[in-house]
């Protein structure tokens, strides 16, 4: 018999559950935020580097409830046998300092003993002069000076003294980039390269014109930037841009950026870089951005148009609207939501180490597949393609099974919860590389390196101003970015582009100026 007032056992029996219910939701709450804070940590103090490596661990951070949750999943699994042969270890670079590169020019500056010093210490003789012992220094001075732009004019002296209007001639000159300004074509690539190739953000690179004796504030190389894109380069860019839309497989990505005046945003509201690449095999490497203030469907679909080939992504959906193309995910990207939950948790080994396995793995396949010559008569891609079913396949139904089994048992929220559905919620898409050699297992080397080089300028230069800026910057990084893909030097190529396109009209041939056809001997010229 119960009392007045006291609960039932039933009502008791209840209240345990509910709070059980409670104590394992808060628990799983401090897990993810664990994670968040541990990954957080990680990503500001830690190494980049994504290499699975055994690390050190606090044992007291062992203790934590976190890693309780993943305890119960048995994660250990045998990879299955390909029958893949051994690979042997690569060997590393060759330490030590460089030469000179032999195309720089050399100045000679001689050291003699005065002529009283000349007498040897043992005999007193006079000593002749058997050889020389030479060095070689690299000496890089930066130093501004004024071009005087000197037209001879002449006029008739007849027509002085008889006429009267007396004609006059003024030598011409090569039209400038920015009429009107005081910056030449080597200049403007001078101010392009360093903040677009170097990250320098203008302020700085003021002050280093300054430091080379000249005075330009960062307003105006702010003009010179845009000036030159809209005037210019944008002619170029959009002569890439159709050439982009006839290859056979083009790598996409996104990236925010911070536009600080822009219509109906506010100053702290993120806008989007989306970025385009070719394949890594293609013989014309292009590299494209485009700025858009938001990250909608529709700009990657106005951008690619009724692009039919093959186009790779990583899960977002805005990428998978165009569907004239055949889309195929980032294996890297599956791996590393992976490494990241390998990274928050507070012991080492587990589901995420071994997820690891099954991708290291399927790169063990990729390089393999690289450095081995296809049979004669078989072309690279059959090979490839051959030589994924062979081996490729065989760890990809095992991993998808893996996950499968496992996925019960992993909390939704945590990062090995998010790894586990993000990777079987793409396995069509990470998986349809093995159906065609031309097709590539990622994009990590391509076009994340390319995002990864405007990522470290945004760091510099934290924003831009305006949508102009913003736009000039897409066009600009675009240009040097697929000077870089074709083994180009940027400066060079921005001099040379600089000087010749403002002598051509708007419907003249610009394929000579394209990076593409540029001589890679100039790769050697300097920006200093």
């Amino acid at each position: 018999m119960n009392r007045t007032g006291e609960p039932s056992v039933t009502e008791l029996m209840a209240q345990i559950t509910a709070l059980q219910v409670e104590n394992r939701q808060l628990t799983e709450c401090v897990s993810r935020l664990e994670e968040e804070l541990a990954l957080a940590r990680l990503h500001r103090y830690a190494a980049r580097s994504e290499k699975h490596i055994d690390r050190v661990f606090n044992e007291a951070e062992e203790a934590a409830v976190g890693d309780k949750i993943f305890d119960e999943i048995d994660a250990a699994v045998d990879l299955p046998d390909t029958g893949l042969s051994p690979t042997g270890k690569s060997v590393g670079k060759k330490r030590g300092r460089k030469p000179s590169p032999s195309s720089l020019p050399r100045e000679r500056v001689e050291y003699d003993i005065p002529d009283d010093q000349k007498v040897c210490p043992c005999c007193t003789g006079r000593m002749h002069r058997m050889g020389e012992s030479l060095t070689e220094q690299t000496h890089i001075e930066a130093k501004a000076k004024v071009v005087q732009n000197v037209r001879f004019k002449y006029a008739c002296r007849n027509c002085e003294r008889t006429g009267i209007n007396t004609p006059i001639v003024i030598a011409p000159m090569p039209v400038q980039p920015l009429p009107g300004s005081i910056a030449t074509p080597s200049t403007l690539a001078f101010v392009l390269a360093h903040k677009y190739v170097d990250g320098t953000p203008l302020y700085r690179l003021a002050q280093a014109v300054e430091r080379a004796g000249a005075t330009i504030t960062r307003g105006a190389l702010g003009h010179w930037v845009i000036g030159a894109s809209e005037r210019h380069l944008l002619r170029i860019y959009d002569v890439l841009k159709l050439r982009l839309g006839c290859q056979a497989l083009i790598h996409g990505d996104e990236t925010t950026v911070q536009v600080l005046k822009e219509k109906d945003k506010e100053a702290s509201s993120i806008s989007y870089m989306w970025a385009y690449r070719s394949g890594e095999d293609s013989e014309q490497p292009i590299v494209l951005f485009d700025y858009q203030p938001v990250r909608g469907q529709e700009h990657p679909q106005t951008f690619l148009g009724d692009y039919r080939g093959i186009l790779m992504s990583d899960g977002y959906s805005a990428w998978r609207t165009l569907k004239g193309a055949t889309h195929i995910g980032c294996v890297a990207h599956a791996r590393r939501c992976f490494v990241d939950a390998l990274k928050a948790r507070k012991k080492p080994g587990g589901p995420p180490a071994q997820a690891l396995k099954f991708f290291d793995q399927l790169y063990r396949i990729e390089r393999q597949v690289r450095d081995e010559k296809p049979d004669d008569g078989e072309t690279r891609a059959n090979y490839r393609r051959r030589f994924r079913q062979q081996h490729s396949i065989l760890v990809l139904n095992a991993l998808k099974a893996w996950l499968e089994a496992i996925a019960p048992k992993v909390v939704p929220d945590t990062k090995l919860g998010e790894a586990v559905s993000y990777t079987l919620n793409q396995w069509e898409y990470l998986t349809r590389y093995t159906e065609d050699g031309e097709m590539p297992i990622d994009n990590n080397n391509l076009r994340e390196r390319d995002i990864r080089i405007f990522a470290c300028g945004r760091k510099n230069w934290l924003f831009s101003d305006t949508v102009n800026g913003a736009r000039a910057s897409a066009v600009v990084y675009s240009l040097v970015l697929t000077c870089r893909a074709c083994s180009v030097e940027p400066f060079a190529w921005l001099r040379h582009v600089l000087t010749e396109l403002p002598q051509r009209r708007d419907d003249d041939d610009i394929e000579d100026l394209l990076r593409l056809n540029f001589p890679k001997s100039r790769s050697a010229e300097n920006p200093a």
